[in-house]
């Protein structure tokens, strides 16, 4: 009889392990023809992310709570952009991005988990407050935003990435390229995969795995320096990973 630690380390598992190890990180799959939404596109940081991935060529839906203010949204930024209902705007898309503010990420996610159910989802919701000496870090039961997604999403396929952008650059249609990385966490490699790639779509930018989904608070967190930073020196700072 086969136990499991037997099929774990049987010849094709060992071989397969390997070859994951010698596979080149940079050969990222075609997400060209992928529908992506995102839930919160009519705030700042969606509404730049639903842009800059539709500048590059992706279609792209923005969710609202009210389809009427997605679409009015959707009709300012052009590019082919739709505006739907968050539920209609999930169950669209196979790739789904949650840009909502923290304070209603629980329960946005709560109602859509039926359309949410077998789709990429990427968080890249920072749990921030902010009192008179600036932005801080909040740390959420289930330890990060993404991992309070994956415990209300058991049948998503939940990542976490692009925390760390500046809306303002996002949104400016006189800035070409924006030069920064995007860390990216998950559970699957296969899915950060596609998310990296959904990265490099965007000019400038580069996808960078970053670990598991139990590594997402610290990512999450680090938004509350870059906050401090572009306040400091009037800048719209992101990330860059050297020697990889």
């Amino acid at each position: 009889m086969t136990t499991p630690d037997d099929a774990r380390f049987s010849p094709n598992a060992a071989t397969r392990a390997k070859a994951a190890l010698k596979r080149d990180p940079w050969d990222l799959p075609d997400v060209s023809g992928l529908v992506v939404g995102v839930l919160g596109g009519t705030g700042d940081q969606g509404r730049g992310l639903a842009y800059r991935l539709a500048r590059a060529g992706q279609k792209v839906i923005i969710g609202s709570r009210a389809a009427e203010r997605a679409q009015t949204a959707a009709g300012e930024l052009g590019l082919g952009i739709e505006g739907e209902e968050n539920a209609v705007c999930a169950r669209r898309s196979d790739v789904v991005i949650v840009a909502v503010p923290w304070e209603g990420h629980a329960k946005t996610l709560q109602a859509l988990r039926e359309e949410l159910a077998g789709k990429l989802v990427i968080d890249c919701v920072n749990p921030l407050g902010f009192d008179k000496k600036g932005a801080y870090a909040l740390k959420p039961e289930e330890g990060s935003a993404a991992e309070q997604a994956a415990a209300l999403l058991p049948e998503s396929r939940v990542t976490a990435a692009f925390h760390h952008l500046s809306a303002v650059l996002l949104q400016d249609p006189e800035t070409e390229q924006i030069d920064t990385d995007v860390m990216v966490l998950g559970e699957s490699r296969a899915d950060t995969d596609l998310v990296q790639a959904l990265a490099a779509r965007i000019p400038g930018m580069r996808g960078v795995f970053a670990g598991r989904l139990r590594n997402a608070h610290q990512v999450e967190s680090l938004v509350a320096n870059l906050i401090s930073v572009n306040r400091r020196y009037k800048a719209h700072a992101g990330l860059r990973i050297t020697d990889v």
